[in-house]
């Protein structure tokens, strides 16, 4: 073995894709094999490194090589459950690269270890009775899968997602009512990360680009599990992203708006109903206004927190009322959402955004603050509560008042930004902080672009 192969098998150990990239164009054999025995890319797609599998596969690295075994990299990626290095590792044309055969083995992999429980398939396989060690991991950008250790052995519970994906691949279409069982099999609370399974089923579904798919899906919506109209809620929500570059986009907006009124008069599940009236918000539905002023004082604070956002560029005063109404609400982001809803625009505004700016939440106080900056209300109430807030003890919250004082073209927005005080190198080019000199520029005569 050469001494860039000798590197390169380091590199790999390490985990350092940049290295690894940097060894294979400089003569490094991407197919080198380890200390083990095995090719470099069975190392990385044990480790779970994705950005290093992906680079040895884009050097020409053979995820379809058979090993010893009888098994190859890829088939190792599948049953490892990780659908990010499985992807990493795919390589390109996979339909037409591997016999059917093997195609079929891939498959029956996954839809073993799926239907199984990676847990149990574990423990089968190595025949370890004790406890396992499972916890819960990031994998890919937003996703969220588990991780089990069993007998010195580690794999991802997202054989559901790989499955998902290999069917993709090779063409399959799953029934939908199997892939909405895959797609919910797992809880999620509707965080920033979600569970692998139940995003490669939404993006399936999605990539169809079907009609007959689509009402399939969205007839889960009288599903009596809240979960299952969770994820038709959410499977809509891709509409943008999916079917507005299909020949029938028109069709599929036309149902959806007509289907969602009666969606939310008869949603029972407060979760629920929170995503549904988000759609009426991002589609923008003519009934918007309406159905938040329906739910303004609904009980479940995930209905409330959408609220603002229906009734905000309203002309029915009522709305307004209702908006003003839950800036006094209990809960923070419902506050929040109205500071950033208000605009100024009617005198009542302005006594809720005083008591906003002075909120016992500093997100919200900060919401309020960026929002006065864009409103033509330049009454000196608003300019002492936020020359008020320059005592506060974060440097941030500091400048945010001042750039503010300076968009509203307050008098003493020099002493503002003195009052602001030395900041850290992170804030080199800050956009904020040009606020002082645009704001002398404009008491100069000059009259660049807003601040």
């Amino acid at each position: 073995m050469g001494e860039l192969d000798v590197r390169l098998v380091g590199a790999v150990g390490a985990g350092d894709a940049d290295a690894v990239r940097g060894l294979v164009e400089a003569g490094a054999d991407p197919d080198a094999v380890g200390a083990d025995g095995l090719p470099v890319l069975c190392g990385a797609v044990t480790a779970f490194a994705v950005d290093v599998v992906r680079a040895l596969v884009e050097a020409g690295a053979d995820p379809d090589r058979v090993l010893p075994d009888g098994t190859t990299a890829l088939l190792r990626a599948v049953e490892g459950g990780s659908p990010a290095v499985w992807e990493a590792c795919t390589g390109a044309r996979v339909r037409e690269r591997l016999p059917e055969g093997e195609r079929a083995r891939l498959l029956e992999v996954a839809r073993r270890w799926y239907e199984a429980g990676a847990e149990a398939e574990l423990r089968r396989l190595t025949g370890v009775r004790g406890p396992a060690r499972v916890e819960v991991v990031a994998e890919g950008e937003f996703g969220r899968v588990e991780e089990i250790t069993l007998g010195g052995r580690t794999v991802r519970g997202g054989h559901g997602a790989v499955l998902t994906g290999l069917e993709w691949e090779f063409r399959i279409l799953a029934p939908v009512d199997e892939l909405m069982g895959r797609g919910t099999k797992h809880e999620y609370d509707g965080g920033d990360e979600e569970p692998v399974d139940r995003s490669a089923v939404r993006w399936a579904l999605g990539r169809r680009e079907s009609a007959e798919t689509w009402l399939q899906v969205v007839e889960y919506r009288r599903h009596p599990s809240p979960a299952y109209r969770a994820f038709v809620a959410e499977f809509l929500r891709m509409g943008p992203y999916v079917w507005g570059s299909a020949a029938h986009a028109g069709w599929y907006e036309k149902e959806l708006l007509a289907l969602l009124p009666g969606w939310a008069e008869g949603e029972p599940d407060g979760g629920v109903l929170a995503l549904v009236l988000g759609l009426f918000h991002e589609e923008g539905h003519p009934r918007a206004a309406e159905f938040g002023l329906r739910y303004a004082g609904h009980p479940d604070v995930r209905v409330r927190r959408g609220v603002p956002q229906l009734l905000d560029g309203s002309p029915d005063p009522g709305a307004w009322r209702a908006v003003r109404g839950l800036g006094r609400d209990p809960d923070s982001e419902v506050r929040r959402r109205v500071a950033e809803a208000l605009d100024g625009g009617r005198e009542e505004d302005r006594e809720v955004m005083l008591a906003l700016l002075g909120d016992e939440d500093p997100e919200v106080r900060a919401w309020a603050v960026n929002a006065t900056g864009f409103w033509a209300d330049r009454s000196p109430e608003i300019g002492e509560a936020l020359w008020g807030q320059l005592d506060a003890e974060d440097g941030e919250a500091r400048l945010d008042v001042a750039f503010t004082l300076a968009r509203r073209n307050d008098p003493r927005t020099r002493e503002a930004y003195e009052r602001v005080g030395p900041l850290g190198p992170e804030y080199e080019g800050d956009h904020r902080l040009d606020g002082l000199w645009r704001w002398e520029s404009r008491n100069e005569g000059e009259s660049p672009s807003g601040v």
